[in-house]
């Protein structure tokens, strides 16, 4: 008689993130010699300090607790990519802290100078998180969900579960909604989603980056899984139906669902203890920076130049 297997997950299509080095480490120091000092200073200083441990940056927790999801599956569902304006030769200083710290990243791009970001769609990333704003935006026309870390002193959140929370409009959803907000006032944008019901919002930029979490929680028994998402939202009651009828739409589950209705979102996300929030609005992000890491998203009508 033969004994029937467990059917075998699906396999997961990894999650590609690319980190610029100054987002993963904090390079605050070494850039100072650089701007008062200029470039040769600049690969003096790294060379002479090259087994010297960089300092954490602000990205830095997200990237350990993501790299730490391939510890607890067979296959690896997170892959990290380095992206860094440094040489090869001073960039070996960022190699070392990243053996130093244990991380497993293997492949980097160090453009000597130039921005890297052409590099991100080559290596097929999801998400590319940096603190340089124009690559970010760069990133974003080319399709790639991006963010720009913003400092921060909160300190990583002092638990196993990973927590990535989204902001909806412009951000998992088009900004087609928020538009009409901007231009016409909360009561035409109220009786468009009422009317609207029915119809799925567009997909945003971190639309792909949440379908990729979901497949990697898939992957672990039901109520196992070491990552939780959660969605905050200015929006509230009607128009929330429309959000989670659209979720519904894209056969997407998000965890927690926070909608605020203009509430300031900082002592929310406290509460949720994210790990990292992403939000298109600088004002929002200004403010949930003093509780969570958070990257700002410059996608969308908030975000449009006049």
């Amino acid at each position: 008689m033969t004994v029937p297997q467990n059917p075998k997950q699906p396999s997961i299509d990894p999650l590609v993130i690319a980190i610029s080095s100054r987002a993963l480490f904090d390079l605050a120091e070494s850039h100072q010699v650089y701007e008062d000092e200029g470039l040769a200073a600049y690969q003096q200083y790294q060379i002479a300090r090259e087994n010297d441990p960089l300092l954490p940056g602000d990205a830095f927790s997200l990237v350990q607790k993501l790299l730490r999801l391939n510890e607890q599956l067979e296959e690896s569902p997170v892959q990290v990519i380095l992206l860094s304006r440094n040489s090869a030769d001073t960039g070996l200083r960022i190699f070392n802290s990243i053996k130093h710290y244990g991380l497993d990243i293997s492949r980097a791009a160090f453009s000597g100078g130039e921005s890297p970001y052409r590099y991100i769609s080559a290596f097929n990333s999801h998400l590319f998180l940096s603190t340089d704003g124009a690559d970010v935006r760069r990133a974003l026309e080319s399709g790639v969900a991006a963010a720009t870390i913003l400092p921060s002193n909160k300190a990583a959140a002092d638990t196993a579960t990973l927590k990535i929370a989204f902001d909806g409009d412009a951000v998992l959803f088009s900004d087609d909604s928020e538009r009409i907000y901007k231009n016409d006032g909360l009561e035409a944008f109220t009786r468009n989603e009422v009317a609207a019901v029915d119809e799925p919002l567009s997909g945003g930029p971190f639309k792909p980056v949440l379908a990729a979490l979901q497949q990697i929680q898939m992957a672990f028994p039901i109520g196992e899984s070491p990552l939780r998402t959660c969605l905050v939202t200015a929006r509230a009651a009607p128009a929330h139906e429309r959000v989670v009828k659209t979720l519904r739409h894209w056969n997407i589950r998000i965890d927690e669902s926070l909608f605020l209705g203009g509430l300031d979102k900082g002592e929310f996300l406290r509460a949720f203890d994210a790990d990292v929030f992403f939000d298109d609005q600088q004002g929002h992000c200004d403010s949930a920076r003093n509780h969570v890491a958070t990257g700002h998203v410059p996608s969308g009508v908030a975000n449009s130049v006049e």
